[in-house]
């Protein structure tokens, strides 16, 4: 997959909007205004900031539906992604926590987001929804049944989460991408705000081939040029909110920051592989 057909760049940023408490979660408001108006104003510090793309999480529902999700939050995140698609130019894509990927691909689909992100696409992952069993046969088909385009960004070994039985990366990864059919896959470290560790990416990436590997977690503009030394792209939220806490609002001060240091990188990665070339190109002459 070729991410610059989506993003307009190899090396996405992706920023997270994380919906506030929607209707028939523990922590509903009961007003679908402030849901709105929040999520435009974080929408809009992402696109401000330079983000690439942008997901949308219904994060504060917590806790969870475990796989299918109540018909109102499929509603509420209709109308929310709709309006900020009207509002920003870059890419939308969704997240139906904790894992009703039916749901969000009929979202994207109806609303023309770009993508979505499935937490568990394959295999068994006990959870403290329970156990998750990948569903990546109906979501494949259903795709084809909407005869909808949007690509699946799947999580391997994903956060907050254990495999059943002993895990293994290399084979998580090529199953996720051949037998689950993942457009892109994504790597995280054991809970939000924290990153997958160096040698981990380096096997995602390796077992990944051609396809794209974004990392899900823990990336800040202090660590973003290591990281993306083994990933094609970032999922980012915890670094981009107020003093880096993640119930606060994004800072687009702070998103600013971290598209400088990710390009920056990116800059200084480019540069240290042309140097070979010049230096054989200097010595022929």
């Amino acid at each position: 997959m070729d991410l610059r057909r989506i993003f307009k760049t190899p090396n996405p940023v992706i920023g997270v909007v994380h919906l506030a408490p929607l209707p028939t979660s523990p922590r509903w408001g009961e007003d679908l205004r402030v849901v709105l108006d929040r999520a435009e104003r974080e929408a809009t510090a992402l696109a401000a900031g330079g983000v690439d793309g942008i997901i949308v999480e219904n994060f504060f529902d917590a806790p969870f539906a475990k796989s299918q999700v109540d018909p109102a939050v499929v509603s509420a995140m209709s109308l929310i992604v709709s309006r900020l698609m009207h509002m920003v130019t870059v890419p939308i894509g969704i997240n139906v926590l904790r894992n009703d990927a039916r749901s969000a691909m009929a979202i994207a689909t109806c609303v023309r987001a770009h993508f979505i992100r499935v937490n568990v696409l394959t295999g068994v992952m006990a959870t403290d929804q329970g156990l998750i069993e990948g569903q990546a046969h109906e979501l494949l088909r259903y795709r084809r049944e909407l005869g909808s385009d949007v690509k699946i960004f799947a999580d391997v070994l994903v956060k907050h989460a254990r495999p059943l039985g002993s895990p293994n990366l290399t084979t998580a990864v090529q199953e996720t991408i051949e037998r689950g059919l993942a457009d892109g896959v994504i790597l995280s470290g054991w809970a939000t705000g924290r990153p997958p560790s160096q040698e981990d990416l380096e096997l995602a990436k390796a077992a990944a081939g051609s396809t794209p590997v974004f990392i899900g977690s823990g990336a800040n503009w202090e660590n973003i040029g290591t990281l993306m030394q083994a990933a094609d792209g970032v999922i980012v939220s915890s670094s981009l909110k107020r003093h880096g806490r993640i119930e606060e609002p994004i800072d687009p001060i702070r998103v600013s920051r971290f598209v400088e240091a990710m390009r920056r990188s990116l800059s200084s990665s480019d540069a240290r592989q042309t140097m070979p070339s010049a230096k054989l190109q200097s010595s022929e002459v």
